[in-house]
């Protein structure tokens, strides 16, 4: 304390000599010496003091009022709703297409051949298509053995072979006739040709092929063209 003044012994401010409460932290003073008559109590009767006080609560009720006002003002910030992450499909693997199937035959050397034509046996042959008639697998002795062979492109050649083997119980084969002993002749820009034995005791006579479960198959040169099955009776 000195002259008009006295510290407050809790912040160190310098009050009136009069105060009753500190004007900075509104601690009670209590000053060591005269006060100079002014009026003493619990709480400050000066105009100062009250004065202070009053601007300090009033400042603070500002305030208050002042934020309740502008959170009206401020409209809230929306929840962030994280975007969903687009999983990773997997696209599905094409189909593989359909590949067609190629008819095969085991050839004489036992090993599976893809054939290009196709041997089919008959009593007759249509002269303007080249296709047999009276399809059949089976003959006996009287009959017309004819056969047509269509391939899936031109024989590209004049002359075809012909190998006819007999097949036995055990499926073994033997070759009634060798391939280089019977040349055909064929339009080599055509896909089909037929030929024909006027009787079919011809070939099923124990001189020539005989009887039984015979493959007759067709070359050109060393390539298997066709071959199919029949009987002799």
């Amino acid at each position: 304390m000195s002259g008009d003044t006295v510290e407050c012994f809790n912040c160190g401010h310098a009050n009136p000599s009069w105060a009753q409460v500190c004007r900075s932290c509104g601690a009670p003073i209590r000053p060591d010496g005269p006060a100079g008559g002014a009026p003493r109590g619990i709480f400050p009767t000066d105009q100062a003091s009250l004065i202070s006080i009053g601007g300090t609560v009033g400042a603070i009720a500002l305030a208050i009022v002042l934020g309740l006002f502008l959170s009206g003002l401020i409209p809230a910030i929306p929840p962030v709703t994280p975007s969903p992450i687009p999983s990773i499909s997997t696209s599905p693997s094409a189909s593989p297409s359909a590949v067609p199937s190629v008819l095969e035959s085991v050839g004489p050397s036992g090993s599976a051949t893809a054939l290009i034509g196709t041997v089919t046996f008959g009593t007759g042959i249509n002269a303007d298509t080249r296709e047999v008639t009276g399809p059949t697998t089976t003959f006996t002795a009287g009959m017309t053995f004819a056969h047509s062979i269509r391939l899936t492109e031109p024989f590209d050649v004049n002359v075809i072979l012909e190998e006819v083997v007999r097949v036995g119980d055990d499926g073994g084969e033997t070759v009634v006739q060798e391939r280089a002993a019977n040349e055909l002749t064929v339009q080599a820009n055509l896909m089909i040709a037929a030929f024909h034995v006027a009787d079919a005791a011809t070939l099923s006579d124990p001189e020539v092929w005989g009887t039984g479960n015979f493959i007759l198959r067709v070359f050109r040169g060393a390539e298997l063209l066709a071959e199919g099955s029949f009987s002799l009776s």
